[in-house]
């Protein structure tokens, strides 16, 4: 894969920014090879992701993110990023008692279709230690009750800083964190709900929808905030469900929307597609 650099960003719609943007790629001699743009036109805000490649540009990578602040970012008082593919980004996967999203990021891993590193696995259950094994991913069996939480969050957050985790995915773990926690990985923490957020949050959202005689079904995939099923939705999807089913049937469908809709998440994630505004996303 070629190197490239991609740039995020977002600020208030005005005049002149795409010109900016663009003048300055080009006069450096940036070869782009993907741009998109969206003006959210109710709040006049501007999006932008522009990737372009790294060979031949004027500006030397541990030089563009100072040029372009002093050049473009600050002139529109711009909250953005650069960062650069390929990147390895180390991924801490949580679970508990499912299994299916944890198998399904593995086989990715496995196979070579995610750029990712797993440099441990933490789970409140011993349940998937063998398979951590065989993967050869360290595997912590960190239980958690009212009584030691905060103590075993402190365990995980060291365990986290010293294996150096830029992404958590929470695979169907069943632990609810802290503010503490969270806000050491602020829009750095994904899980996956099993029901289309907003509606049927909680526990037991299969039972809730069944109850409802629901004819779709689907499920969510968002950051974590300190608001419980409340972060910014990054993916999600729905498929059809009629009066001939039970709720088992509807877990066993469930299941397989839900590998998916977290899966295209950590994708667009990893290879830095998406923009976070408001408790809103942009995923370009």
């Amino acid at each position: 894969m070629k190197e490239k650099a991609i740039l995020l960003a977002h600020c208030a719609s005005v005049e002149g920014i795409m010109v900016d943007i663009t003048d300055f790629l080009y006069k450096n001699n940036g070869n782009i090879v993907r741009f998109d743009q969206h003006v959210d036109t109710d709040i006049q805000h501007f999006f932008i992701r522009a990737e372009w490649l790294l060979d031949g540009f004027n500006i030397p990578s541990d030089k563009i993110q100072e040029f372009f602040k002093t050049l473009v970012a600050d002139k529109y008082d711009m909250k953005w990023e650069i960062q650069f593919l390929p990147s390895k980004p180390r991924i801490a996967l949580f679970v508990s008692k499912y299994g299916h999203c944890f198998y399904d990021i593995l086989s990715r891993y496995d196979n070579g279709e995610w750029n990712i590193e797993i440099p441990l696995i933490i789970s409140n259950h011993e349940k998937f230690r063998g398979i951590a094994e065989k993967f050869n991913i360290p595997y912590f069996h960190i239980p958690k009750s009212k009584d030691n939480k905060s103590q075993q969050e402190e365990k995980e957050l060291s365990l986290l800083k010293e294996h150096k985790i830029d992404l958590i995915i929470l695979a169907r773990y069943m632990q609810i964190l802290s503010g503490k926690f969270i806000v050491e990985y602020p829009e750095r923490i994904i899980n996956i709900h099993h029901s289309s957020l907003p509606a049927f949050p909680g526990s037991n959202p299969y039972k809730s929808a069944y109850i409802r005689g629901v004819k779709f079904m689907g499920a969510t995939a968002h950051y974590v905030t300190e608001e419980l099923d409340a972060g910014p939705i990054i993916n999600q999807n729905v498929i059809p469900i009629s009066h001939r089913e039970n709720i088992s049937q509807m877990k066993r469908k469930g299941k397989d929307i839900e590998k998916v809709v977290l899966a295209e998440a950590i994708w667009s994630h990893i290879n830095h597609r998406v923009l976070v505004y408001k408790n809103k996303t942009v995923v370009f």
